[in-house]
């Protein structure tokens, strides 16, 4: 079963955290939603969110994929967070998936993960780096690094994601009980 780990900072964009918790569990991934800090997260909108755990309690777990929720508030606090930085720049070291939606693709370029690369993000958060293949697209993908612009394709970023780590028939299945048009 593929592990993921969602890490959550006040601030984060609540449709984007629960829509990529949800349909990663329900394609029975494994996923561990972790607070920077104990207690409950209030999300950009005033939605309370409970991780299952603390960032400080998981860093040593294995995990598959980390992904990122944006949100401009929650995105800053991730940045800010030395813990996140090296454990996105160990799990590219170790050939892992890391994946940002929204704001937190800014996450990826300050641990130096979008160098080179294709990537996509909310307009106007990745438009000063001149080091990356800034797309206009929905989900781009370029290796192990995942990016999507923002709330309206957290749905088609998360199926992305788990075709990446279950495969297309187990994106398929959770799609279609989804009853998208």
């Amino acid at each position: 079963m593929p592990t993921v780990l969602v890490p959550l900072a006040q601030g984060c964009e609540e449709l984007e955290a629960v829509t990529i918790i949800d349909l990663l569990r329900r394609a029975e991934v494994k996923v561990v939603a972790a607070g920077l800090e104990a207690g409950p997260v209030t999300a950009s909108r005033g939605v309370v969110l409970l991780p299952d755990n603390t960032l400080d309690e998981v860093l040593e777990q294995d995990f598959d994929m980390i992904v990122l929720p944006g949100g401009a508030g929650g995105a800053q606090r991730l940045e800010q967070d030395p813990r996140i930085i090296r454990l996105l720049q160990q799990m590219a070291d170790k050939g892992k998936y890391t994946a940002a939606i929204c704001a937190a693709p800014k996450v990826l370029a300050s641990a130096g993960l979008l160098q080179g690369r294709a990537a996509t993000a909310y307009p106007g958060i990745l438009d000063k780096l001149s080091d990356l293949k800034l797309s206009s697209a929905a989900v781009v993908e370029d290796g192990t690094v995942i990016t999507s612009r923002g709330p309206g394709t957290a749905m088609d970023f998360t199926l992305t994601l788990i075709t990446l780590l279950c495969g297309r028939e187990k994106r398929d299945t959770v799609e279609a009980a989804l009853q998208r048009p």
